[in-house]
């Protein structure tokens, strides 16, 4: 029987990405997380330009000329900087 802590370090090794690549692939489904402090800022820093442009424009069509170019930098960023590419995983299989 595992115990937690063997549990909890086996996840916190999945998240651990090599030097220059700020995210990790999902473990379940298709995604990526933040594993290093810039992919927390790109996501946290995305939120808040986001969450600014609705405030300031009332979503207006204003909004989403503004937020598409945001949202594609953002998802362009996130695809260079992730460590083991994009696929759909599911657990230990992959």
């Amino acid at each position: 029987m595992k115990s937690r802590r063997d549990e909890s370090a086996r996840i916190r090794d999945w998240y651990r990405v090599r030097p220059g690549y700020w995210f990790a692939q999902k473990r379940y489904g298709f995604g990526v997380v933040p594993a290093a402090w810039q992919g927390w800022a790109l996501a946290i820093g995305t939120m808040l330009i986001a969450g600014a442009i609705a405030k300031l424009t009332e979503r207006s069509a204003l909004y989403q000329l503004l937020f598409l170019p945001l949202f594609a930098a953002a998802l362009w960023l996130c695809w260079q900087k992730t460590d083991g590419g994009w696929r759909w995983r599911w657990g230990e299989r992959d």
